[in-house]
């Protein structure tokens, strides 16, 4: 309804995102069954999750995301820490595999994370303008993605777009599920200082002081989450 765009753009969106679903389906995402041609356009089917969205923006005019019990990213932060460490597990494993398919995430943020509740189950959606690497900012400031998770290349005309740039969106969306989203002082944080310096590490400016990579970044992830295990047992 608020969509601004031709009706062709959005079929050729929709068309490129059946490839991507394609080559990316993993068992941490949202299940692709088929595409639907119509007269009028096309559908994609996916099969259902029962699952609530971590940045439900639609319900945002009825509750407020931080303190309205309905919110699922309240219900979210008031899981056990140990819970929520399972669930950003699942989210380093999908985005390790998307590095290994040499894709790239693109428009990835908080927004793409369902959470069953019920059953204690992550899921990864809307990974539509994820791109095959290499990649560019082929289009400046308003490249696709929340302010919020943007890293300084993805505001940049021209700056590559890669797996150091996951590095920084995935470093943004754990100082929203365990710290303290925009303030991120280490008091807002809830895990350990070992995890808390890893993450301060990845969403340096700097592209070359970050981890180079998801899968170093989720190797030092694990190696100080089981140090830390350790140490309290």
């Amino acid at each position: 309804m608020e969509y601004e765009g031709t009706t062709q753009t959005a079929i050729d969106n929709l068309n490129q995102a059946v490839t991507v679903y394609q080559d990316l389906r993993h068992e941490n995402v949202i299940n692709f069954v088929e595409k639907i041609n119509t007269e009028d356009g096309i559908a994609l089917v996916f099969d259902w999750f029962d699952g609530k969205c971590l940045f439900a923006h639609w319900t945002f005019d009825k509750w407020n995301r931080y303190t309205h019990p309905n919110s699922p990213y309240y219900k979210y932060r008031r899981l056990s820490l140990e819970k929520r460490l399972k669930s950003i597990n699942t989210i380093f494993q999908f985005l390790s595999f998307v590095e290994q398919q040499n894709y790239v995430a693109v428009d990835f943020y908080d927004g793409s994370i369902l959470y069953d509740f019920n059953n204690d189950r992550t899921q990864i959606c809307d990974i539509d303008f994820f791109r095959k690497k290499p990649t560019v900012n082929d289009i400046g400031e308003n490249f696709w993605g929340p302010k919020r998770f943007k890293s300084p290349e993805e505001y940049t005309l021209g700056a590559p777009i890669d797996s150091i740039t996951n590095v920084y969106t995935m470093a943004v969306l754990l100082f929203g599920l365990i710290g303290g989203e925009a303030d991120r002082s280490f008091e807002k944080w809830e895990g350990s200082k070992e995890l808390y310096e890893l993450v301060c590490k990845a969403t340096l400016p700097e592209r070359e002081l970050r981890f180079q990579s998801i899968k170093n970044f989720y190797k030092e992830w694990e190696l100080s989450t089981k140090n830390c295990k350790n140490r309290t047992n």
